[in-house]
């Protein structure tokens, strides 16, 4: 196991946090049940403005499908369409449910050789496929909205073949090859029962491996203080974990697309490890290490001026501080509260007598469940009282709080996917928009610092005007980078389009700061606000500071008529940040051409990616 330093002084100012937030997180509790105040599923909250306030605790999944032999087939059928592999007629709606597309046809092949089959029908056809995986996400990847009908949707939910190799797991030697289709969820729980894990993944864990490597799927953490990296694991993304992929290609010779496995020193895999679903990639291997026990412990007695306070007045409550300690951070804040709710989580062995053991994941049950009161406050926003917001979010706090107590979770210990994995298909439909900055270790506090300073401005400016276009929490999370070496492949080369990539001009680079910015998507102004601070991250991290990123899957390049508008981030910016500081050759335009000469018909791109995935200036 990883050794991490102890240091039970910095631990022991946390104990009153304890006590506070029982005694807050009860009066709340209490008072919600002498009310009688019923709770509702936060994914009821929101279906279609003030509509979305039906009592319902139906999980979210994807809408019906109508079989291509059906007569309530409203689409023409594909023309000569390959027999032996599942059509059907399906809309497709994203998970936030801001992107829908209705009209189009989905297939479900049942082996990677379908895929070719299905490659080569379109080539011949004039169609375009897109893959599809849980659609777990904020963006149009997948496909967006306007999508012309003859784009046929491929569902990976059959290839969800697991092969785990444990050979060799206490020096970095084991492995498991996965197929997209299948879940983190199953993945990480094949895993736990081989003794393996990862330190971190995305913690939706409904989510497919395919979507989650497609887009540079990561978590939290980083070395703490005296940690050692444990073999077979990464502080980066899950991409940077893969030592070969096999992916559907054209090969010229046979005028035809195929299989072929890259490895992970292929010159053309650094575009493949994170690739935007502009391949389809059938399987790929992993590198894995031994599994961890980690304990977290939740606190709300770190007022936000500490945990975020510039690092000339940062004591020990700052957030670099509990990053030092414990390595993995979450901290979560709403906005126009004092204290956020700081989740820090520490490679335990053994389980501390106070701590609760769980044996499986999705513990914060609460994230599922709205009390009354916060639903109402709800209605008023949807219903226009913009006003309502600082109660709005105050509730959710509270709500939090009360829900820690209720469930016993404000202290758990268990292994790693027990203890990461906390949102499930149920939670709040919020929107997102992700900007990570790449910098060094040294200067993570002042990142935060910078950050709070300009996002309460914004939000306290905003209120002067009568508006609260941000009314979901702020994610902080801190990981490192993507160094290849930690794949342990001799020559393992880096992911083009990673978020995390290294910058070999700048060497001192090795962690990577992410905020993650939610709010309920029908808020009014919540595009331009986001645009705004996107345009202010893009403008602070710069030189020797940092460099900016956004999480592919959330939303990005936004501007006041919506998100992916900003056609000067999409075309200049963004393309940009692959490029700067990459040796001649091994940046963005790379990743392109690579994309082309695999792809020379364009049979996995879409309208989005043909905007977006263009060779920069």
């Amino acid at each position: 196991m990883g050794h991490v330093r102890k240091d039970s002084e910095h631990h022991e100012h946390l104990e009153p946090a304890k006590a506070s937030a029982h005694s807050e997180a009860s009066e709340a509790s209490e008072a919600g049940n002498r009310s009688g105040s019923p709770v509702l599923s936060r994914r009821a909250l929101l279906g279609a403005g003030a509509a979305a306030l039906a009592v319902t605790t139906a999980q979210w999944t994807p809408l019906g499908r109508i079989a291509a032999a059906s007569a309530a087939t409203t689409i023409p059928a594909p023309p000569q369409f390959p027999s032996g592999i599942a059509l059907y007629q399906q809309t497709f709606q994203n998970w936030s449910e801001e992107v829908l597309v209705e009209g189009l046809w989905s297939a479900s092949p049942a082996s990677p050789a379908d895929v070719v089959t299905l490659a080569n029908w379109a080539h011949a056809n004039g169609w375009r496929l897109r893959p599809r995986g849980g659609g777990y996400s904020w963006s149009p990847l997948v496909t967006p909205a306007g999508t012309p009908a003859n784009v046929l949707l491929v569902d990976s939910s059959n290839l969800t073949g697991i092969s785990v190799n444990s050979a060799g797991a206490a020096t970095g030697g084991a492995s498991v090859t996965v197929q997209p289709g299948a879940t983190m969820d199953t993945l990480l729980g094949t895993l736990k029962s081989a003794g393996l894990g990862f330190t971190g993944f995305p913690v939706i864990g409904a989510g497919t491996v395919g979507g989650a490597l497609a887009t540079g799927g990561r978590g939290t953490g980083v070395p703490a203080v005296g940690e050692t990296r444990l073999p077979g694991h990464t502080y980066g993304s899950l991409s940077n974990l893969i030592l070969s992929l096999t992916a559907v290609v054209w090969d010229p010779t046979q005028g035809a697309y195929t299989l072929r496995t890259f490895q992970r020193t292929d010159p053309q895999i650094q575009a493949l490890l994170v690739n935007l679903g502009r391949v389809f990639v059938t399987q790929a291997t992993l590198r894995v290490g031994p599994d961890q026990r980690l304990r977290c412990q939740s606190w709300f007695n770190v007022a936000a001026t500490d945990l975020f306070a510039p690092p000339a007045s940062a004591g020990s409550k700052s957030l670099a501080s509990y990053v030092d300690q414990c390595g993995r951070v979450v901290c979560i804040w709403f906005p126009f509260t004092t204290s956020p709710w700081l989740r820090v989580f520490t490679p335990t062995p053994n389980q501390p007598w106070v701590s609760r053991a769980v044996t499986g994941p999705y513990d914060f049950t609460f994230n599922d469940i709205v009390p009354k009161n916060v639903s109402d406050l709800l209605s008023q926003i949807v219903a226009g009282d913009a006003a309502a917001t600082p109660q709005f979010t105050a509730a959710q706090m509270d709500a939090i709080s009360a829900g820690l107590i209720a469930t016993g979770t404000w202290d758990i210990w268990g292994w790693s996917s027990d203890v990461l994995l906390y949102v499930r298909p149920t939670t709040l439909r919020i929107t997102s928009t992700c900007c990570n900055v790449v910098t060094s270790r040294a200067r993570v506090q002042q990142v935060v610092s910078d950050f709070y300073a300009q996002y309460s401005a914004k939000l306290a400016a905003y209120a002067a005007q009568g508006q609260y276009p941000m009314n979901a929490p702020l994610e902080i999370r801190v990981t490192g980078l993507d160094q290849p070496g930690d794949c342990a492949v001799p020559g393992a080369l880096g992911a083009q389009l990673s978020p995390l990539r290294t910058r070999p001009d700048h060497p001192e680079w090795d962690t990577s700061v992410w905020f993650d910015m939610t709010t309920v998507p029908i808020t009014p102004g919540c595009h331009q606000f986001m645009g705004e601070m996107e345009t202010w991250f893009r403008s602070h991290y710069t030189g020797s500071y940092g460099a900016v990123h956004n999480e592919w899957p959330k939303e990005w390049a936004n501007g006041p008529s919506g998100a992916w508008t900003d056609s000067a981030a999409i075309g200049e910016a963004i393309p940009a940040s692959y490029t700067d500081g990459q040796a001649a050759g091994d940046g963005w335009n790379a990743a392109v051409a690579t994309f082309t000469a695999l792809d020379p018909n364009g049979v996995f791109g879409s309208p989005f990616l043909d905007r977006v995935l263009v060779p920069g200036s």
